[in-house]
């Protein structure tokens, strides 16, 4: 198997703000004007957007909230673990990964508007995936979170929230 310092420099990858080092692959060429849109986005967007994002260890992706659903694709490396808030509070957890019988999947769509955070399963390992959002992503649309905000807003996943969050 490939490093991660491969993939990044095969793929072309940079640091990203939320952790992890991405490269935006697709962007559709056609867009929705912002009269067609939910009342959530300001100004208009493409159809579709995608990235590669590599996660190496001890990194993490950063809680952070998006106005659309994103695709997560499984590609390489070992699995992770995306932790998602809902906006009532509720946590839950979606498993990336090869291994089927481990609960794992190829797939897994983290709905707009919630807070989600990305870790690996085990250290010294790396994920490479691919991130799909339609209507496509602008850093309009993303917010990071702030540690003292989250954990104040759900005391309930301080120590998740302070473990994810730079």
């Amino acid at each position: 198997m490939h490093s991660a310092k491969f993939w990044v420099d095969y793929l072309g990858l940079a640091a990203h703000p939320e952790g992890g080092f991405y490269r935006q692959t697709y962007k559709a060429d056609e867009a929705i004007a912002e009269p067609h849109l939910p009342h959530r986005y300001k100004g208009q967007r493409p159809f579709s957007t995608a990235i590669y994002f590599l996660l190496e260890h001890p990194d993490f992706s950063a809680f952070h909230r998006l106005t659309s659903d994103e695709v997560w694709h499984f590609y390489t490396g070992s699995s992770l673990t995306l932790w998602l808030i809902s906006p009532l509070g509720e946590l839950s957890r979606l498993h990336l990964g090869p291994d089927p019988g481990q609960g794992q999947s190829f797939q897994q769509v983290v709905p707009a508007g919630y807070w989600f955070a990305a870790s690996l399963d085990a250290p010294q390992t790396f994920a490479l995936v691919g991130c799909t959002i339609a209507p496509g992503f602008d850093f309009a649309d993303f917010e990071l979170a702030q540690r003292a905000q989250l954990a104040q807003q759900f005391p309930q996943h301080r120590d998740l929230i302070e473990r994810l969050t730079r």
